[in-house]
């Protein structure tokens, strides 16, 4: 084999390797997309799983605070990322998905684009391709977004959050949920800081990543008056009649069955109120 033959060959491996750089979609043919690798794409997504913005319950200063910085966005205003931490099951995707519902509803032309955890590190190829496109906005949403102790997606991460060089596109910004609110969990930060030699060092990058959000909306588990308010949207939203006191007594046993309280929790039993009424939702 001659020494051109060998580097046509290297050459054809790490072409095969280097991923495709990825074609933009037609923006306007939709308004959802979830980014997948392995080919580079972005799909559309005809129709997104979400519920009303005026049915989420009990999280009102969260739903004021993150309407304004997304419809700030919306309009070319600077905004911050977001990160909506706390309690599970209490409404934390569902919300940024109706708000982005919410603000397109108002004749705005804003995207929402998901990312799974595990493709964080093409997060740079995505920005890339977004930024080709000023004249669009976009929401850049992670769920359930946490790392373990010897995680390293977190870095590519901060290609979001702080942007390198370049900068994070203007036309971009994040919204994560966790239920954790530095995104480790609290018995590896701590193991960190009693092993390390430089305790309050060896956390700091890993902590500090949630410090780079400039929002942070904390989710709490609800009442019971709170978790009955939100069947009652929901039952009065699709049409489905029940008197307070079956509701309550309903509901509660639901809940007691469950050993939890939420959202989630509320969702479900009304699932299984409208299944026994014979009313499609």
């Amino acid at each position: 084999m001659t020494g051109a033959d060998a580097l046509r060959r290297i050459a054809e491996a790490l072409e095969r390797m280097s991923p495709a750089p990825a074609e933009a979609p037609d923006f306007a043919g939709a308004d959802a997309f979830v980014w997948h690798v392995a080919p580079d794409r972005l799909a559309p997504v005809a129709e997104v799983n979400r519920v009303d913005l005026g049915l989420l319950q009990g999280i009102d200063r969260a739903r004021d605070t993150l309407l304004e910085n997304t419809r700030h966005f919306a309009q070319g205003l600077p905004a911050n990322n977001a990160l909506l931490w706390g309690a599970r099951g209490m409404g934390k995707s569902s919300l940024v998905k109706a708000i982005h519902a919410a603000i397109v509803a108002e004749g705005h032309a804003l995207k929402i684009v998901e990312v799974q955890r595990e493709d964080l590190p093409s997060i740079g190829r995505l920005l890339t391709l977004l930024r080709a496109a000023p004249d669009q906005r976009f929401i850049l949403f992670c769920d359930d977004l946490s790392f373990s102790h010897d995680d390293q997606h977190y870095k590519s991460l901060k290609a979001v959050l702080d942007g390198g060089i370049e900068g994070r596109p203007g036309n971009v910004v994040f919204y994560a949920t966790s239920n954790r609110r530095h995104l480790m969990p609290r018995d590896m930060i701590e193991n960190e800081r009693s092993t390390a030699i430089s305790p309050s060092e060896a956390v700091e990058e890993k902590v500090s990543l949630s410090d780079r959000f400039g929002l942070w909306l904390g989710f709490h588990p609800c009442s019971q008056d709170e978790y009955l308010a939100m069947i009652r949207g929901y039952c009065d939203a699709h049409g489905i009649a029940i008197d307070d006191a079956t509701l309550r007594a309903e509901a509660i046993e639901w809940q007691a069955t469950r050993g939890a309280r939420s959202g989630r929790v509320a969702w479900q039993f009304f699932t299984d109120l409208a299944a026994r009424r014979g009313v499609r939702i």
